[in-house]
């Protein structure tokens, strides 16, 4: 028979070596730390999930055309050109009376998600070649398309500093390029709206006196 008290029977009890404190307060610290994070995750992803049902809501009575999608990224809102009404001309970059509707619906969700997101404006092209005075490529002409939203918004008051412009021209197509439609549908303006916070600060502008 082995006795109660031997070790191998009993462990509770006996003193935990002088580490394992230290070890557990800094374990409990660490939770601690992940379920705040988690708190302002899930008050963010909401705010982002509200958003995307307001957007839903107006593609399915008509007012937008497109998809939205939220993953782990943020979220996508990308905007298709409706019927015969394009968001731009043929190689031209100016916005269109369609497109500024469009945006104008989308702006009051946009602008309460930048707030506390970063929104990049991404604009992409089909795959007919263009070679103009103002623009060699679709490159070209992408990024000024998604500028021109970029500046559309900044001057209906979101902050240039939450919102930035890129193009892929035609290098991301959601569809084959092979029809009128499937080229309709690749051109197309995205707002992917990010689900972290930024985390630039603007450097503090010194005054300089002047003599």
């Amino acid at each position: 028979m082995i006795p109660e008290d031997d070790p191998r029977v009993s462990q509770i009890g006996h003193p935990a070596p002088p580490w394992l404190v230290n070890y557990a307060d800094l374990m409990t610290e660490l939770v601690c730390f992940f379920i705040i994070l988690y708190a302002l995750s899930a008050a963010l992803n909401k705010n982002v999930q509200n958003a995307a049902q307001q957007v839903k809501e107006m593609m399915e009575s008509g007012q937008i055309s497109g998809q939205v999608e939220i993953n782990k990224e943020g979220m996508r809102i990308s905007l298709e050109e409706k019927g015969r009404l394009p968001f731009f001309e043929s190689g031209k970059a100016e916005l269109t009376g369609n497109m500024i509707n469009v945006l104008e619906k989308i702006l009051p969700v946009l602008k309460k998600l930048s707030t506390a997101n970063e929104i990049i404006v991404e604009g992409h092209t089909d795959n007919v070649p263009i070679h103009t005075k103002d623009f060699d490529s679709n490159w070209e002409l992408s990024t000024a398309r998604a500028t021109q939203v970029v500046k559309y918004f900044v001057g209906k008051g979101i902050s240039p500093r939450k919102i930035a412009a890129i193009g892929y021209g035609e290098y991301r197509p959601v569809v084959p390029n092979d029809s009128p439609e499937n080229r309709r549908k690749n051109r197309r303006v995205v707002f992917f709206i990010k689900t972290g916070v930024s985390k630039f600060k603007p450097a503090e502008t010194k005054k300089v006196a002047h003599e």
